[in-house]
């Protein structure tokens, strides 16, 4: 109990607003971000037994009405029968997909929010992405007062879909920039056993532009334009923080499912917000 409560003063000292903070792993923020930016929140994934996450924090989306995309899975509240699908445990958030029929969905998995939301900084995430064709892990952001896509904007800080192995994205999209309409901003970048070690997936937004990152290299850049038009930049708003693992979808699936996909397993050791000094 000692070891927990020094762990969770250094946490709330670090700025980390869950309860269970403990920065373990250094961001690989590049040195000009570590000089212009704080940490103001953080969760480290640190729960002293295993557990759900952090109500504080975190809150679940529930659902299976496709989320848009026609994904097969059903989005439950962290539990679904005896699997716990949303685990903290051994320093570390467990997200994990089953096929399990929940109502007309083949599959159940975990969509989570976080409580609170911010307008600019960097955001990062270290992770350890799920493989196999079908499955489709995201961390990303949309606006607290969210009410239509794509004008009220969306930042895709890491998408990573099973049949591309070691291969990650990071998108915006827009009223006149989405993939519906195919103009939108996006890059990709290979890296290394995604599948079996963490990377860590950040972005940068500011007031003048966004940018994406891969273990602390930028590879993604959209630009505000300047125009003051909402459907070229809807990104002066606060946004939420998020994290699912979604099977199938017009991406996800666009190459097949798997039999073999499930259990499909995201793991996040931490995510972290950091804001101008």
């Amino acid at each position: 109990m000692r070891v927990y409560i020094k762990k969770f003063m250094i946490g709330l000292l670090l700025g980390c607003s869950s309860g269970w903070g403990f920065a373990q792993q250094q961001s690989t923020m590049d040195t000009k971000l570590k000089e212009n930016y704080q940490l103001v929140w953080c969760d480290e994934f640190n729960a002293p037994q295993p557990a759900l996450p952090d109500s504080t924090s975190w809150r679940f989306e529930t659902g299976g009405h496709g989320w848009g995309n026609n994904e097969l899975q059903y989005y439950v509240a962290g539990i679904h029968g005896k699997d716990t699908l949303a685990l903290v445990s051994d320093g570390t958030l467990k997200i994990k997909a089953l096929k399990k029929q929940q109502g007309k969905n083949p599959y159940v998995s975990i969509r989570m929010n976080t409580r609170k939301s911010w307008l600019y900084g960097y955001f990062e995430a270290r992770a350890k992405v799920t493989g196999k064709r079908g499955s489709w892990a995201a961390f990303w952001m949309l606006p607290e007062k969210f009410k239509n896509w794509p004008l009220d904007g969306e930042i895709d800080i890491m998408e990573y879909v099973g049949y591309r192995p070691d291969v990650t994205q990071a998108s915006v999209h827009t009223q006149k920039y989405n993939h519906v309409a195919h103009t939108e901003k996006t890059a990709t970048r290979e890296i290394q056993n995604a599948e079996t070690e963490f990377h860590t997936y950040g972005v940068e937004w500011t007031p003048e532009k966004i940018t994406g990152y891969v273990d602390g290299e930028p590879y993604f850049t959209f630009e505000n334009d300047q125009q003051g038009n909402k459907e070229t930049w809807p990104f002066n708003v606060p946004f939420y923080l998020k994290l699912n693992l979604a099977i199938g979808g017009n991406w996800g699936a666009s190459q097949g499912i798997d039999e073999t996909l499930c259990p499909a397993l995201y793991e996040i050791d931490y995510v972290r917000v950091y804001q101008a000094k």
